[in-house]
């Protein structure tokens, strides 16, 4: 019978930080591999079309730093998905960069291979000549401008380059754009443990605490994988898991409750058990793995026009109850005056309205005694977005509505300047499933060899 693999998550994404005793206590569990997501398209197309992390350096290093020394004291591996938040080139330069002034600074050795996730648009559009595309979900299918168009095209990698770099010696695995729970399964399947079992675990375990009660993407988690079960347990005293929080989370960022599809396959979950082992510990059987023809899923993102917003505030009762009426008088006065000859889009999102549903929102009374208003104009260049916001503005601020009492101004103003110049807005290009045999070759790695600190 095998040992358990023992597996820390240290946090849901590197730089959201988590105790330190926490962290102590699963090192002092001697863990087979500490592994950490490191990303996520949740924070929407800017970081990706962009090119910039949406995680803090500083806090990146720090979280870092703690897993580096751990896994190289213990001689195990480290491994971190989705570098730098999105994956792309210079969301993993970034993540190399600080590995390197760690390394330097706590004088590590360890081998470590960097895995690149981003495509180059020409190769895509070739693959999409061929037919190999297909749209994901409910996106639409992209055209080759959208394709050229696009700034930046990862690939979501699965467990095959991870792997392989862990067969060709690499302690330290740095990878691109990464499927979440690949970190965790990849090493585990490499030993000979179950897939489903390896990736089911993997699921939990890339959100760390986010399964326990009270649960937070901030505490580390543990995970104990056998030959036919897994357990996990959070690592701060003050938390625990049960098995309506595991089973819970299997439910988080699913479009069905029991089939996860991933990078060639999916997770079966019809058959989960979840029990309690102890009052901090759940214990879960059941899961099983469909092989399906090899996809990898790619994201690419290309500029959608530049924004500029205006943030204000209202708490005047008579214009809060003809507020739908005054919007819409100020979109057409605003069209009146500004006389336009380019396109634009100018909505208002009003917070103490709908600001958070928008349209779906079920309750249409306005009970609040104030809102808060976010004036949104975009349009292809900087400078026509913010003249529309500066129209708008300024004619919601003076405009006239039945029963108005004070004319010096409808709307308080947080800041100045009133107008907030966003800059370039993304949209997602491509999100489409390709078709692959050979999933390991599409993301090449190098090797960074570092002795003592210094690269050899």
């Amino acid at each position: 019978m095998k040992p358990e693999f023992k597996i820390l998550s240290p946090s849901g994404i590197v730089g959201y930080g988590f105790p330190e005793a926490s962290f102590l206590a699963g090192v002092a569990k001697k863990p087979d591999l500490i592994a950490c997501d490191a990303g996520s398209t949740d924070p929407g197309p800017y970081y990706l079309g962009s090119g910039i992390p949406f995680t803090n350096a500083s806090a990146v290093k720090r979280d870092m730093t703690f897993m580096l020394k751990a896994a190289c004291e213990l001689g195990i591996p480290l491994v971190i998905g989705s570098a730098g938040g999105s994956g792309a080139t210079p969301h993993l330069e970034r993540e190399v960069g600080i590995v390197r002034e760690i390394a330097k600074e706590q004088n590590l050795s360890f081998k470590m291979a960097v895995i690149s996730a981003e495509f180059d648009p020409k190769f895509v559009l070739e693959e999409h000549r061929a037919g190999r595309l297909k749209p994901l979900g409910a996106a639409p299918d992209c055209t080759e401008d959208d394709i050229l168009q696009s700034t930046h095209i990862v690939g979501q990698m699965g467990i095959e380059p991870i792997m392989a770099a862990l067969k060709d010696g690499a302690q330290v695995v740095l990878c691109g754009r990464c499927y979440d729970p690949a970190a965790f399964s990849a090493p585990a399947i490499l030993k000979g443990y179950d897939k489903a079992l390896a990736t089911h675990m993997g699921k939990i375990l890339e959100c760390a605490a986010i399964a326990a009660t009270p649960g937070s993407a901030s505490d580390c988690m543990m995970g104990y994988l056998g030959e036919d079960y897994f357990r996990v347990e959070p690592l701060n005293p003050d938390r625990k898991c049960t098995p309506l929080s595991v089973s819970a989370h299997t439910l988080y960022e699913k479009s069905d409750p029991c089939l996860l599809p991933g990078p060639g396959g999916v997770l079966d979950l019809h058959e989960c058990d979840f029990v309690a082992e102890t009052e901090r510990m759940v214990r879960v059987t059941g899961s099983k793995y469909i092989k399906n023809p090899n996809t990898i899923k790619l994201e690419g993102c290309k500029v959608a026009g530049y924004r500029t917003i205006s943030i204000c505030g209202n708490r005047d009762s008579i214009f809060i109850s003809q507020l739908d009426d005054i919007i819409e008088g100020v979109k057409r006065r605003t069209r009146e005056n500004l006389s336009a000859d380019f396109d634009y889009s100018l909505d208002f999102i009003v917070y103490g309205k709908n600001g958070v549903m928008g349209a779906l929102e079920p309750q249409q009374n306005i009970t609040s005694h104030e809102v808060g208003i976010v004036i949104d104009a975009v349009a292809a260049t900087p400078e026509q977005s913010a003249a529309v916001c500066s129209v708008a503005r300024s004619t919601m601020l003076h405009y006239g509505y039945p029963g108005r009492i004070a004319t010096a101004g409808n709307l308080a103003f947080p800041f100045s300047p009133s107008d907030v110049k966003v800059g370039a807005i993304y949209t997602f290009s491509v999100y489409h499933l390709l078709e692959t045999e050979d999933p390991e070759s599409l993301f090449p790695r190098t090797v960074i060899e570092f002795k003592e600190g210094d690269e050899v």
